[in-house]
């Protein structure tokens, strides 16, 4: 039985138990059978794009607390969740961030959500919340008991201690986080931005989990972060953390696609200059 939260709880006291109760509850259901998760998963955009059950376990968990103990405020998830409140704060949630990593055993996955001020960008859809204030967000990895928090509300912390982005700020200097489907290689329209900023870093790591990056690099252990087409779900949790440990954020257009950045200042406007020099 996972937990049933008090409504009296302050909302980083909640945001930390959710995930941890939603990581808690997708970690039991694949050590009670990986298989089964394998066996019944369904397949979204692609095939590491995928959906298990305890994805829609974890995100149902999160919702029945949150209509609870937050009934005025709106509801985004990643699996198709959605409630819209009045109070204009709005909590997206992704309950298994790395799914195809979560799916094939790995440990680099978690549990994220964002609570944003979304007063009149809700409900017009998820990519008009890209630039809402984020008034908290909350990572949890299970597996390496790793839990960020950090927002407008919230100072960033790695379970419970203060962190900062690295103080290097040049792109040369740092290694970054990324991700690129290997079709869209190929493609100039995504490739090409890609190219142009991938030659930048010290070091390049694509390790399949957005939150978990953006946690990281809030901490210091990666530089940066870029990646194009991210969702609210995989962008908002970070985006909060990542400013409150000293970072910069932005979001460029080119080609047609939003390009997500995070890091140190310089180095964000660094990889932005890149990206948009691998414009058609």
């Amino acid at each position: 039985m996972t937990e049933q939260l008090d409504h009296r709880l302050s909302d980083v006291q909640l945001a930390a138990a959710l995930v941890r109760n939603a990581g808690g509850l997708a970690l039991r259901m694949r050590q009670r059978g990986l298989q089964e998760l394998r066996d019944t998963a369904a397949q979204k955009s692609s095939v590491s794009d995928v959906v298990t059950s305890a994805d829609l376990a974890a995100e149902s968990y999160v919702v029945e607390q949150l209509r609870r103990c937050r009934p005025e405020d709106s509801i985004l998830g990643e699996e198709g969740a959605g409630y819209t409140g009045t109070s204009g704060r709005i909590w997206v949630i992704d309950p298994v961030d790395g799914t195809y990593n979560f799916y094939s055993g790995s440990t680099y996955w978690c549990s994220a959500l964002a609570l944003t001020d979304a007063a009149g960008v809700w409900p017009a859809g998820p990519d008009s919340l890209t630039d809402a204030a984020v008034l908290l967000g909350a990572i949890y990895q299970p597996q390496e008991e790793k839990l960020w928090l950090g927002g407008t509300l919230q100072a960033a912390t790695l379970n419970g201690k203060p962190i900062v982005v690295d103080p290097c700020q040049h792109v040369g200097q740092l290694s970054a986080g990324t991700y690129i489907h290997p079709k869209w290689l190929g493609d100039p329209q995504a490739g090409g931005p890609w190219q142009r900023a991938a030659q930048l870093p010290a070091a390049l790591r694509m390790l399949g989990s957005g939150s978990c990056d953006l946690g990281r690099v809030a901490q210091g252990e990666l530089g940066m972060w870029f990646q194009h087409s991210a969702p609210s779900w995989d962008w908002l949790p970070g985006k909060g953390i990542v400013h409150a440990a000293g970072g910069d954020t932005a979001v460029v257009r080119v080609n047609g696609l939003d390009w997500f950045v995070a890091g140190p200042a310089v180095a964000v406007a660094e990889l932005k200059a890149a990206l948009a020099a691998g414009a058609l």
